[in-house]
This record gives C-alpha cells, sequence and structure tokens, in this order.
C-alpha cells in the first residue's frame, strides 16, 4: 500500500494531482477514513465536470458503504448544489469529487457533514491523513448500499431563485462566463422565465479549462468578459470558479470590482431583509467595508479568512451575510453556505432596485488605496512575524487571523497561507504614494520583494 502525499491535505479540502497523489486508492481510504470517524448513516455524494471525477466517484462511495453507511449519489454537481442537497436531504454528510478552480490535473474531495458544516469541525485533516494513510481498515461486517441516484439542479434552481428573489424585478442586460465549469448546468435554468438578456460564455462543461482557468480573482481570466461587457454595452459582467460557490464581477466599463468592495455593496442590500443585522468580512477587507455596513445601520465583525472559520463565526454569532476579499459570499438564509448563484442574484437585484450602475455604487466605497494580495516566499515565517510586530508595535495590534495593524491612515495584514509556504500581505493607505511606501517598508523588514 502507497503512502499518500500529506500536502494534498490543505487546511479545509483535500487535493493532489491525478493520478500521481489522488487516484482511486486515496479516494477510497479518504472516503472510508471520513466514514470511520463521522459514521454516517446517509452520505450525499457527487463530482465536478473533471475528466476523473467519474473514475473516482465509484472508490469514494466504496469507502463509504465499506463503513456500514448509505449513500444517495447525485451525479454532476456545484459546489454550492451540493451543500443544498446535503441540508435538504438530511444526510449526516457528503463528500463532493472537486477541486474547485485548480487546474485540469488536479481533483480531490470537499467534506462536510450534517447541515453541511465543514468537515474540520468534526475531524481535522491531519486525523483523517493519518487514518487514510494507514489503510488500516477491518473487513466490513456489514455494507451500506446506494439508496438512490438523484437530480438536484431543478430542485435547487427553484429554492435559489427564490431566496434571490429576481423574478421580482425587470431585465438587465449582462454576461455571465462559467470558464467550462460545472454551473453550465445551473446557469440556463437560472434565466430561463427572466426579462435577463445573457451573454453566455463557455457554459459548456469541460474539465479541461480550454478557454482559460476558471478563477475570478486572476485578472487575466476575465478578458474575454470585460471585452464581451464593453463591446456590447452590457450592464454587468459575471465571472464563476469551476465549482460554482464563488462569483467575481465587472461593471460596465470592465472593470473589476474587488470581493471587499462587492461584500459591501451586497451587506446594505442585505440590511434591507434584516436591519441591524450582523455582517462578517474578513481581515484582508477595506476598512471602508465596515464602515458602509455602520452607516446602512448593520453590525460589521471582522474575521478569519476561510470558508470554515465565517460558517462557523456565523453560527456562532447569528451573523446574516459574511464576504471576503476572494468572492466567497455566505448566506444564513441559504444553509449558512457560500453561493455563487445567489451572490450573482443578489446582485442583480441590488442593480435594478437601486436604478445604479455598478460603477455608481463601488466608486464612493473605493476611497482607499488597497494593494492586491502580495506574496513572499520565506523560510522563517514566525521568525518575520514577529519582527514585523515588533516593527510596528505603535499601532494598534490584531492577531486575529497572523498579523493585522492599524494607524489612523493605513493597516496592513500579514497572515500565513492556510495552504502553501507563503506570507500573503494586503496594505490599504489614504493615497496610492502612502500605501507604495509601506509596502516597500514591509518588503524591507521581510528581506524579500513580494509578487501579486
Amino acid at each position: 500500500m502507497k503512502t499518500l502525499d500529506p500536502s494534498m491535505f490543505k487546511a479545509y479540502d483535500i487535493r493532489g494531482i491525478y493520478p500521481d497523489q489522488f487516484d482511486e486508492d486515496a479516494a477510497y481510504r479518504v472516503a472510508r477514513a471520513y466514514a470511520q470517524k463521522m459514521k454516517p448513516k446517509l452520505t450525499v455524494v457527487g463530482h465536478d465536470m473533471r475528466t476523473s471525477g467519474p473514475a473516482l466517484l465509484g472508490p469514494v462511495m466504496q469507502g463509504i458503504m465499506d463503513e456500514g453507511g448509505d449513500v444517495i449519489n447525485i451525479g454532476l454537481t456545484t459546489t454550492p448544489m451540493y451543500y443544498y442537497s446535503v441540508c435538504v436531504l438530511d444526510a449526516d454528510a457528503g463528500i463532493q469529487i472537486t477541486a474547485s478552480h485548480n487546474p485540469e490535473q488536479y481533483n480531490g474531495v470537499k467534506l462536510v457533514g450534517p447541515k453541511a458544516i465543514p468537515a474540520i469541525d468534526y475531524v481535522s485533516n491531519s486525523e483523517l491523513y493519518d487514518i487514510a494513510n494507514s489503510g488500516d481498515f477491518p473487513k466490513p461486517s456489514q455494507t451500506g448500499k446506494v439508496r438512490e441516484t438523484l437530480y438536484m439542479v431543478d430542485r435547487y434552481v427553484s429554492d435559489v431563485l427564490a431566496a434571490g428573489g429576481l423574478k421580482d424585478f425587470g431585465a438587465m442586460k449582462l454576461a455571465v462566463d462559467d470558464g467550462n465549469g460545472m454551473d453550465g448546468i445551473v446557469l440556463p435554468r437560472l434565466f430561463m422565465n427572466t426579462n435577463c438578456e445573457v451573454y453566455p460564455l463557455f457554459w459548456n462543461l469541460d474539465g479541461r479549462f480550454p478557454n482559460h482557468e476558471a478563477n475570478p480573482l486572476k485578472e487575466e481570466t476575465l478578458d474575454s468578459l470585460k471585452e464581451t461587457v464593453k463591446n456590447f454595452r452590457l450592464q454587468l459582467g459575471v465571472a464563476y470558479d469551476g465549482d460554482g460557490d464563488r462569483a467575481g464581477f465587472v461593471d460596465e466599463n470592465g472593470q473589476r470590482i474587488s470581493g471587499d468592495i462587492v461584500t459591501a455593496i451586497l451587506a446594505k442590500e442585505m440590511l434591507k431583509e434584516r436591519p441591524g443585522a450582523t455582517i462578517i468580512y474578513d481581515v484582508r477587507s477595506s476598512r471602508a467595508v465596515p464602515e458602509e455596513i455602520e452607516k446602512a445601520g448593520g453590525k460589521p465583525l471582522m474575521w478569519k479568512v476561510g470558508h470554515a472559520f465565517i460558517k462557523a463565526k456565523m453560527r456562532e454569532t447569528g451573523a446574516y451575510f459574511g464576504g471576503e476579499l476572494s468572492c466567497h459570499y455566505y448566506y444564513d438564509k441559504f444553509h449558512i453556505t457560500d453561493n455563487g448563484d445567489l451572490t450573482m442574484l443578489t446582485m442583480i437585484r441590488t442593480l435594478l432596485g437601486e436604478g445604479k450602475t455598478l460603477s455608481e455604487l463601488a466608486k464612493p466605497i473605493m476611497r482607499y488605496s488597497h494593494s492586491p494580495e502580495i506574496n513572499f516566499q520565506v523560510t522563517d515565517i514566525p521568525g518575520i512575524l514577529a519582527k514585523v510586530k515588533s516593527h510596528y508595535q505603535d499601532g494598534k495590534v490584531t492577531e486575529l487571523d497572523g498579523l493585522r495593524v492599524d494607524y489612523p491612515d493605513w493597516w496592513f495584514n500579514l497572515r500565513p497561507s492556510q495552504t502553501e509556504p507563503l506570507l500573503r500581505l494586503n496594505v490599504e493607505a489614504d493615497t496610492q504614494d502612502n500605501m507604495r511606501q509601506k509596502i516597500e517598508d514591509i518588503e524591507g523588514l521581510i528581506g524579500a520583494k513580494g509578487t501579486s
């Protein structure tokens, strides 16, 4: 029995190159290890459009059944539809075969417990690695079965449309780029009975990603979307990632609007539904975000980066909405999950309801100079963090997620990556010149030039 590569076991998910790292054997062992820990009576299983997905589906289901659990197979699924299925089918656990926005050669699994709560709330990935890597599984005394195969897309679309409220509004002209990702099975149904004029880009499922990487955080992946929006004078551009849980936006001028600014725009819309609610934003977000939430009557709450942390904090605090710089947006009214479809519908509803363009809504919020995320490959992460903290100890220091230090005219966040041996830096200041100078100062302390 081969040794599993521990680098596949990330902070939240498990991913590796197929078949070199994550193959059928690894899929079986991971699924069985998870079922051994969770002891689910019923598990929802599905996969995305990657070419290796069907080959991995059988071993995942077998791993669950060899621990005595039953399976419902939902087949091809987006991540939001997978979360939804675990919730509405009242399953004890879920395993989705996906590598999200990673390149075509990758695959892996997203694991959840009941109510689509991230698996790391129940068992760490390091513990799963130890169990799966040992391969010490007893011969099953009783095996489970596949209860049924369900096609959940129509039920999902009906409920997400109801949550988004799009049918209550008029027409809009927009382009939507799915990057050949999974949302190609959802998007045609979302717009079927609306008055929106939609320009589809790459809605055909293709796990080889022949047009561009399905990652709305990368500016170069938005070229076709920007061009379409400008050429056809559309009101909005939307870009999905590979598994459909993230949505990025381009305004009517073809300019990308960053995820934290979108958080502020959508937060104000969500506060109309629940006045005074708590709204979560991550430590990398512009300080304009809490300012806008407070102006709209909400309670801003800064929290750690990462979907598992945000979701746990929403459950703890009763927060109604949350958003991250990474274009993940979270909804209490939709099972406390991140959902690209609901985000797109909410943005359309916001623009139509406000009667303004996206640039008009975004410009007043973009009042500070915010850097892109800057990455540093370093060896002594704790040592560098301590050095930087010591240098800036006269500021307001927050160690919620890495190191954040606030001053009246600027702030920065320096935090370790959850998935790579990197330090990630975000800097915001009152002017571009001030921001650039502060980046240079921090690079001098780190002793390296960062890359974005």
